[in-house]
């Protein structure tokens, strides 16, 4: 951080949700500037005491948020609850004056993530949305690549998700209730819709979607697991998927889903997420005018692979570019996600990650959600409002799409 951001004012923080994601917050503590998460909220004891142990004894501790806006003096709060929740918090922090990192995705629908950036139009109060994978080292190698021009014009983007722990990651707790998440389009696939989008210069205009409760519907062993942390369940030794015990008892978000998109500027792209799979990973392609590329692999010791040469089959491609990171992925990107926050609302730098582009996830998610549930229909997504385009777009120095 440059020299006046090390002399301005310290930033008084909050913790909205104490669960998995909230320890993402502790990368804003910083003994140089004097920034310090000074309170937390959470509606269960079990939440208010892991508060505590997590982010020291000295900070002030609620059961609601409108005691922790009441209390004032806070400058900004991270939003890590769960995502059926994001819209109503966030609006009320905003209208409140203090700033905002939600975590991704930005809502569960089209409907209140535009209510979110209305509100953050209306007040003019900062809003940061955690798309931290745009921080991620195989991102930046492939966007670099594209810009780069060594596979030409994009044309068409594809991602497969191999969701290999997702049995326990998202069928265990509140995930698997689509009152909570609507889709794991939006709870898992965000990142990566809003990747594609990134990476092929374009948003969503058009989607339609199949999906499918193929394995975990299956399972009959149910377990309320509130107040639990997802630690306290994973196992690896959970294989056969089948073999699974103790999922939530609502299990109604898809386990199998395949969504195709038209962009905006005319690429074609397409997600498909798994999470009976035996492997975890993420393979993007990146088809151009001149060549593709492709991960194998999505953190350290992991590579990108580029072909822009003719030929047959050919396993290792024309370039490989190795992926190097000192932090495997979720950890590296949520600390330069925070820094990023952290400069934005204290330097107002322009950020990598974009709110029109978390709408837009959002969109190109729920809507694909509702398309695969509705016979596979096509759907348009409508357009934003250009008044909160035109702010977005003035606030961070750029335009869309970014």
């Amino acid at each position: 951080m440059s020299s006046p951001s090390a002399r301005r004012k310290a930033l008084r923080l909050a913790v909205v949700g104490t669960g998995e994601r909230s320890s993402l917050a502790l990368a804003a503590n910083d003994k140089t500037t004097g920034d310090e998460i000074v309170a937390a909220v959470d509606t269960s004891e079990a939440g208010r005491l892991r508060a505590v142990a997590r982010f020291g004894s000295g900070i002030t501790v609620h059961s609601n948020l409108r005691d922790l806006v009441r209390a004032g003096g806070i400058d900004a709060a991270f939003v890590t609850t769960p995502d059926v929740t994001h819209a109503p918090i966030a609006i009320e922090l905003l209208r409140a004056g203090i700033a905002v990192y939600l975590e991704k995705p930005m809502a569960t629908t089209l409907e209140d993530a535009d209510a979110i950036l209305t509100a953050a139009h209306e007040t003019q109060t900062p809003l940061y949305v955690g798309h931290n994978y745009r921080h991620a080292a195989v991102v930046k190698l492939m966007r670099s690549i594209i810009l780069r021009g060594e596979i030409g014009q994009v044309k068409a983007v594809w991602c497969r998700h191999f969701v290999g722990n997702g049995g326990d990651y998202y069928f265990k707790d509140w995930h698997a209730d689509r009152r909570n998440t609507n889709t794991l389009l939006l709870q898992k696939a965000s990142h990566d819709l809003d990747v594609m989008h990134w990476l092929a210069g374009g948003y969503t205009k058009r989607v339609v979607a199949m999906g499918d409760l193929a394995v975990y519907g299956q399972i009959t062993d149910r377990a309320d697991r509130s107040g639990q942390m997802m630690q306290e369940w994973l196992s690896y030794d959970n294989w056969p998927p089948l073999s699974q015990t103790g999922l939530n008892p609502v299990v109604d978000v898809e386990d199998v889903s395949m969504m195709l998109m038209e962009l905006d500027n005319g690429v074609l792209a397409s997600y498909e997420q798994c999470h009976f799979t035996p492997d975890y990973w993420r393979n993007y392609t990146v088809i151009g005018t001149e060549g593709r590329l492709e991960n194998f692999g999505d953190v350290e010791g992991g590579v990108v692979r580029v072909w822009n040469s003719r030929g047959g089959y050919r396993a290792f491609g024309d370039v490989d570019y190795p992926i190097v990171e000192d932090l495997e992925g979720h950890q590296a990107a949520d600390g330069l996600a925070v820094a990023e926050f952290i400069a934005h609302i204290t330097d107002r730098s322009p950020t990598q990650t974009s709110l029109i582009a978390a709408r837009n996830a959002v969109a190109a998610g729920a809507l694909a959600a509702r398309s695969m549930r509705n016979g596979s229909v096509p759907l348009d997504v409508p357009p934003l409002d250009p008044a909160i385009v035109d702010y977005i777009e003035r606030i961070s120095g750029t335009s869309t799409p970014q």
